[in-house]
Order: structure tokens, then C-alpha cells, then sequence
């Protein structure tokens, strides 16, 4: 039988797999940016289940540290993805990338 902590990493690792698929799929920047930050809150939830390991009511705090670190970054991360989809939307006039060309 399963335990907790290797049910969460599951729905962490199955959480990442359709984040990276909206990534890769869709070609909308808010798309982009919103899969990107699922991504992310799917490691913090990785995270969060490693560190429930050896005794049971102990937690490791490294994970927990490394999590809240994360939170911060990628909320930078998203409010500058998000002044970069309102610069190319300003320029371009859509909130998508520009096709590549073959050269």
C-alpha cells in the first residue's frame, strides 16, 4: 500500500506532465505563463511530499525552505513573464509569439 507522501509525488509528477503539454501546446503567452507557474506549484508540491521521510512525524526543513524560496521566485518570474506578454502585446498588437520562419 501506498503511503501519503508517494501519493502526493505522483499527483505532483502528473500535475507537471500536463503543465509541460500546455507548455509545449499552445502558443498564447498567458497560456505559457500559467502553465509555467503550474509547473512550478507542481515541484513546491514534489517538494512538500520529500519531506516526509525517515520517522514518521519528522519533517526535513531543507525541502520546506527551499519551497518558500521558490514561491518568492516565481512570483518575480511571473510578474516579469507578464510585463514581457504586455511589451509584446503592445508591440505586436497579439499575445502570441511570432511564427519562426524558415530561413
Amino acid at each position: 500500500m501506498m503511503d501519503q507522501a508517494t501519493i502526493y509525488a505522483m499527483a505532483a509528477v502528473i500535475v507537471f506532465c500536463f503543465a509541460l503539454w500546455g507548455l509545449i501546446s499552445y502558443a498564447h503567452l498567458i497560456r505559457k505563463i500559467m502553465a509555467l507557474n503550474i509547473m512550478g506549484s507542481a515541484v513546491f508540491l514534489f517538494f512538500g511530499a520529500m519531506t516526509r521521510r525517515g520517522e514518521p512525524e519528522t519533517t526535513d526543513p531543507v525541502p520546506q525552505a527551499m519551497v518558500i524560496t521558490g514561491i518568492v521566485v516565481a512570483v518575480a518570474a511571473t510578474a516579469f513573464a507578464i510585463s514581457l506578454a504586455k511589451a509584446i502585446h503592445r508591440r505586436t498588437g497579439q499575445l502570441r509569439l511570432p511564427e519562426e520562419r524558415d530561413a
